[in-house]
């Protein structure tokens, strides 16, 4: 069917009565472009409802409202609504008849318009009701914040869902490929059809065409599967994400009455205890990365430009594959996936029957999770990116002898659609133990009294009990026995903190694939050895890889009780246990993850903030240290610090402007990592890699001269859509100046400015206004261009930056 974009001219506003018996639009309405995240517009505050959970801003009821004009001939078409996405509860009323509705906000659904449109003027209304509490437990922003479509065609037709492709088998430079083609007949009398394929290589080269007829009844829904082989073919992989192109044109007397286009790529997935994961029969393990679906500044509002530049950043610091958390992808995510080549884990839920808020989806679970695991498996079908299917999040039931008969059901359905791809579930040991927790805690305090170890009981003494009690607790035998139960049904078993268990299960269950399916941030180390040493254990996926809006503080290093951590109190605003910051700017602990994954040669530093030495550091599992990169701390001169310097080798010596001062051995406290106690003194600090006696590499990491500051402005990424504007605040040498808060005022003219901001987890300005305060000595601005040439302007405390573009 015609695709058409049906994101313009929307009015919107914030729905104050549910009981209204007068619909009109109100003179307050607001005009709207979609994708649109009504949330991201509110101003957090302290007494959020939510709270930390979505970053101290609350869901509201909203209405959006648009007019569709259709003739006497558009009437004889078949016409629908494509919502990629909406968050949450969505009614969809024409001319004030409800046409449709969908509970789950990360599902696509189609509302079909014929029986309630007349000639002329209608209206669609979409009510989105999310001002029920405790629904997300990270920020799940509100209102139709993905792309809407209007689809158009022919009474008969190729289904709204379109063509499913797969990859049967592949031999050398040829593959076997299963095209199954959905026809529908809504026509009053039966029809003769034919179906003309034509597929295209990369190159653009046609390198296939057929042609079959089919009869169709009045009503029938009949799927027409053929297999082609294709030869001197260009496989799908990270390293080559070469797309192929079908299209597929319905023909009555000759003449097309409906087409549809496909991109997808060729490739097979094969999974085992001994070989491991196979991509066309290379063994592949994952680099991956946890990711939530905010796109930063720009809320939850999804544009193909922020997640191609996103992908193209975490390829570039070393990831090959994501874990969409804890929900479907949006369909931008999967085609900037396709382009660029980054294997993503896709997953349905974070709950099933059990309730971890108030209101969450739970709510409708049981009624609803057929038709939205289909929507997931359906839209992700013909992505080759998408290799693994996960089936939940740490859902606690999943253990039980009902919740993993629901796992094999939810696991049997995916296989009737897809049966290319394997399923897991990612399992937190500690949830799924439900009750026997209180036998397993026991067991480990009387393992620690016996081992001298005194626990007191309070509540930070067993928030640290859990914390360095891991390893005890994820293998006690009544983990050991949920555990079987709860991995019977999937392909793989997802470990989520479960590190402790590799070696064992990998002699225990002999045929048991793991993968860590969401691990600590700097436990890379440990992990990935175990990753390449032992076949069954197919990869590690952090959490995680892109900061992230919601669950405030659980990655901001703290110093007092609120300030970070569990429970960190408002104005936190951001996870902040993301490799890389929202704004797309690589922290420190990527670095670190690249050099263990055996990408990068060059050792990195990083520097504890010297205000804080001596301290004792709040962390939780997800926190590193706080270093930053940067040797520039006005008025700590001969003050005591820490220098981190993540390296693969044996040694490290650390100079200061050329005069050593220490060489030490690496990985004594945690793999690839050394620290050195020095003094800080302005100057270079070069940091030289050691091996087997040899120096391999060094890098160096001087104090910036602030007497020679400006503002350096970027381009970043120019897409279609979006341009992102990096912002710093440097020294003549490009030395960024982190150690200073610069207030920045933004001017532009030819763009509308969509989000303007920083990596500040605790951020002072909002993101839509045009002020904004350097974090770390940076700021970024996402832009929407509206004229042939813009031009911004970026003022602060005397500095001046300027671009066009």
């Amino acid at each position: 069917m015609k695709q058409t974009l049906f994101n313009d001219n929307w009015k919107f506003w914030k729905d104050g009565d549910s009981f209204a018996l007068v619909w009109d639009v109100p003179e307050h309405a607001q005009e709207v472009t979609l994708p649109h995240d009504a949330m991201i517009a509110l101003e957090p505050h302290a007494d959020s409802q939510n709270g930390g959970n979505t970053g101290f801003r609350d869901g509201q009821n909203y209405v959006y409202v648009k007019t569709l004009t259709v003739s006497e001939e558009d009437l004889q078409q078949c016409l629908l609504l494509h919502f990629e996405g909406s968050y949450m509860n969505t009614f969809v009323y024409v001319n004030e008849q409800l046409a449709g509705k969908h509970h789950f906000g990360y599902t696509g659904f189609t509302i079909a318009l014929n029986d309630f449109l007349q000639v002329g003027a209608n209206e669609i209304r979409v009510q989105v009701r999310n001002a029920a509490m405790s629904n997300s437990r990270w920020y799940s922003g509100s209102g139709i914040y993905r792309d809407v479509y209007l689809l158009s065609g022919n009474q008969l037709h190729i289904a709204a869902r379109g063509s499913l492709i797969k990859t049967v088998e592949l031999t050398g430079s040829e593959a076997l490929i299963e095209v199954a083609v959905p026809l529908q007949n809504e026509t009053a009398r039966a029809q003769s059809v034919v179906l003309e394929t034509v597929i295209t290589a990369p190159s653009g080269q046609t390198v296939l065409t057929d042609s079959r007829p089919y009869f169709l009844k009045t009503g029938d829904n009949l799927v027409c599967t053929q297999r082609y082989l294709l030869t001197d073919i260009k496989p799908w992989s990270d390293q080559t994400p070469d797309l192929y192109t079908i299209e597929n044109r319905l023909l009555v007397d000759g003449k097309a009455i409906d087409t549809e286009e496909h991109r997808f790529g060729v490739r097979t997935i094969s999974v085992d205890s001994q070989r491991g994961l196979r991509i066309n029969g290379e063994t592949v393990k994952l680099r991956g990365a946890c990711i939530h679906h905010d796109s930063g500044l720009l809320g939850a509002a999804t544009y193909l430009d922020a997640h191609l530049r996103q992908v193209k950043i975490l390829k570039e610091a070393g990831f090959n594959a994501i874990r969409m958390s804890h929900h479907p992808a949006a369909p931008a995510l999967l085609k900037a996936c396709d382009e660029l080549g980054l294997y993503v884990m896709d997953e349905t839920f974070d709950m099933w029957t059990r309730f971890k808020g108030d209101f969450d989806y739970s709510l409708v679970f049981e009624d609803q999770w057929r038709k939205d695991v289909t929507a997931m498996v359906e839209t992700d079908f013909n992505h080759p990116s998408v290799i693994l299917y996960s089936i939940g999040n740490e859902i606690p039931e999943i253990g039980t002898a009902h919740g993993s008969r629901l796992a094999k059901a939810i696991h049997d359905h995916i296989k009737a659609i897809d049966d290319s791809r394997p399923t897991l579930a990612g399992i937190n040991g500690v949830f799924a133990a439900g009750d026997k927790m209180g036998q397993i805690m026991g067991d480990v305090m009387a393992q620690n009294a016996a081992e001298g170890i005194e626990i007191e009981g309070n509540v930070n003494d067993f928030m640290t009990l859990l914390d360095t009690n891991m390893d005890k607790i994820v293998v006690h035998p009544a983990i050991t026995k949920t555990l079987e139960f709860a991995t019977a049904s999937t392909d793989i078993a997802g470990y989520n903190y479960m590190t402790a268990r590799y070696y064992g299960d990998a002699k225990a269950y002999s045929n048991r694939v793991m993968v860590g399916s969401e691990t600590y941030p700097p436990a890379i180390a440990r992990n990935w050895d175990i990753v390449e040493e032992l076949p069954s254990v197919i990869g590690d996926f952090t959490w995680t890889g892109w900061d992230y809006i919601g669950e405030a503080g659980v990655g901001v290093p703290a110093y007092a009780f609120g300030e970070g951590g569990f429970g960190a109190q408002f104005p936190c605003q951001l996870a902040f246990a993301g490799d890389i910051d929202i704004t797309g700017f690589r922290r420190p602990q990527s670095y670190y993850r690249e050099i263990v994954f055996g990408l990068r040669e060059e050792p990195y530093i990083a520097v504890q903030n010297p205000k804080h030495f001596g301290q004792t550091l709040i962390k939780t599992p997800w926190v590193l240290s706080d270093a930053t990169h940067s040797w520039t701390w006005s008025g700590l001169e001969g003050k005591p610090v820490v220098v981190e310097v993540y390296a693969k080798g044996d040694e490290v010596a650390l100079y200061l402007d050329d005069a050593l001062l220490e060489k030490k051995v690496i990985g004594e406290e945690l793999g690839c990592l050394v620290r050195f106690e020095t003094v800080y003194q302005p100057g270079e600090l070069r940091a030289v890699l050691y091996r087997e006696g040899q120096m391999v590499s060094e890098s160096s990491l001087a104090t910036a001269d602030k007497t020679k500051a400006s503002l350096t402005l970027e381009l970043s990424h120019q897409g279609q859509e979006l341009t992102y504007l990096d912002i710093a605040h440097t020294d003549q040498n490009g030395q960024v100046i982190g150690d200073e808060e610069l207030t920045l005022h933004l001017t532009v003219e030819g763009a509308e400015v969509l989000g303007f901001g920083t990596g500040n987890p605790k951020p002072k300005d909002h993101y839509h206004s045009l002020d904004t305060t350097t974090f770390n000595g940076r700021a970024l601005a996402i832009l929407k261009k509206t004229a042939e040439t813009t031009t911004v302007t970026v003022t602060g405390e005397g500095l001046t930056g300027e671009i066009e573009f």
